[in-house]
């Protein structure tokens, strides 16, 4: 019986490529239900969705982070997106293209997200762990760390933490490590109106 499927099939893509039509490739199930997912976003305002591979490579995909509130406010936060062939039975593989000074967020790029880790179920999705990543930026949680001495920093000083996220967002040193600027010129600004190091 599933032999005669296979020549069924067969025989469709041979006669599709007779009418002149490419073959259709075929998606699997982590596709499909990628697709529906990216048709149903609804992502915050904050937050744009890039394919820099095109519509050939749905799978891999980046998100970027703009926080309007908080610690991390004017600040952009690139995340890349790996979403396996068996998704959504495995989360994606998320990390941080910004460097960025965050508890949550080592120096390499990983997330600290439980939806990414053991909290993962099938009927999450990418719309949810786009919100989870928003959360990071709006409430950083120095009680499951990625990175300790931020997390030791905005749990024993909070003021020295936002002056040492301020001090990384825009380009400088915390400690021995360097930070690349990722914070818009306005938000410079308003940070330095607050009385904040820039």
């Amino acid at each position: 019986m599933i032999k005669l499927f296979k020549v069924k099939e067969k025989q469709r893509e041979i006669a599709e490529n007779a009418n002149g039509r490419a073959p259709v490739k075929k998606q699997t199930a982590g596709e499909l239900r990628l697709h529906k997912d990216i048709s149903e976003l609804n992502l915050p305002k904050t937050t744009t969705i890039t394919f820099p591979k095109g519509k050939d490579d749905l799978m891999n995909f980046e998100v970027t982070i703009h926080p309007d509130e908080g610690y991390y406010l004017g600040g952009t936060f690139v995340f890349t997106f790996h979403v396996p062939s068996i998704y959504p039975h495995e989360a994606p593989k998320v990390k941080c293209k910004t460097k960025v000074y965050h508890p949550n967020i080592d120096l390499e790029g990983n997330v600290c997200l439980n939806i990414l880790r053991e909290d993962w179920k099938p009927v999450l999705n990418i719309n949810t762990i786009i919100y989870g990543l928003n959360h990071l930026f709006t409430q950083p949680n120095h009680e499951d760390p990625l990175n300790s001495d931020a997390a030791a920093v905005l749990r024993d000083n909070p003021k020295m933490f936002e002056a040492n996220v301020r001090r990384a967002m825009a380009g400088g040193y915390v400690g021995q490590t360097f930070f690349p600027r990722c914070v818009y010129l306005q938000a410079v600004r308003q940070s330095a109106n607050k009385g904040l190091p820039p």
